[in-house]
């Protein structure tokens, strides 16, 4: 305040508090004035936010296992197709898609099938973990869902994509005890990034939440997500001809 030559009853004014309130805020640092009056003192100071209370950057810092979110999105459908294209594009060792359908993928990717033909002819494995279009849980997942474009028919569209790119692209069912665990998680990996999915409720995928992931460390939430998929993966039976 001195360099701005402010008195704690002017810097009130022009904040529009009390100088009571002024006085507070000198003489507790941990106290965090609303938004509004810290922008307000800014600038009638001509200071940065952080100067005034740097505790407030830490607060903003991620730490620890929560520096692998990048990012969330309340429905998958919000997340933009052009980061599905940037991360496929920069994955050189893994691109496991793991979602129960896959159906999605060549909607949001320009000649996708090109593109994976591409990164396995460079040497990064391509795998797909699909589920069983005939299965039981497919059957009731429909019931669940209602929708007119039906869970069997997105998978019998990704199989027809899969068949023309094999043997480059490595493709499985889910086994059918893990089905059920399947249609509920979908997990797509690219190298140390992810696109995880939970499935709410009747909610088709586009409509449930995405989390973007990209792996930090041992043990974090790209590392669960991952070896879940790499389970149902251990677990999965031939693809049907």
């Amino acid at each position: 305040m001195a360099d701005a030559r402010l008195s704690p009853r002017q810097l009130a004014a022009r904040v529009g508090v009390t100088s009571k309130t002024v006085e507070r805020w000198l003489a507790d640092v941990a106290l965090t004035p609303h938004a509004r009056n810290r922008e307000d003192a800014c600038r009638a100071l001509g200071v940065d936010e952080e100067m005034i209370w740097p505790h407030l950057v830490k607060d903003r810092i991620k730490s620890g296992h929560d520096r692998e979110l990048v990012r969330s999105y309340p429905y998958r459908s919000a997340c933009p197709s052009t980061l599905w294209g940037e991360l496929i594009a920069g994955a050189r060792q893994e691109l496991f898609f793991a979602g129960y359908t896959g159906y999605f993928l060549w909607t949001h990717v320009p000649v996708l099938s090109d593109v994976l033909r591409r990164k396995a002819a460079a040497g990064c494995r391509v795998r797909f973990l699909v589920g069983d279009p005939e299965g039981e849980v497919t059957r009731n997942r429909e019931a669940v869902e209602d929708a007119a474009l039906t869970v069997s028919a997105r998978v019998r569209t990704t199989l027809r994509h899969l068949r023309a790119l094999t043997p480059a692209v490595e493709a499985r069912f889910s086994a059918p005890a893990d089905a059920v665990n399947h249609v509920s998680l979908s997990v797509f990996r690219f190298d140390d990034s992810a696109l995880v999915t939970p499935h709410l409720a009747s909610l088709v995928g586009h409509d449930s939440p995405l989390l973007h992931l990209r792996r930090q460390g041992d043990g974090g939430l790209f590392d669960r997500f991952a070896e879940h998929a790499e389970e149902l993966w251990g677990r999965g039976v031939p693809v049907r001809e």
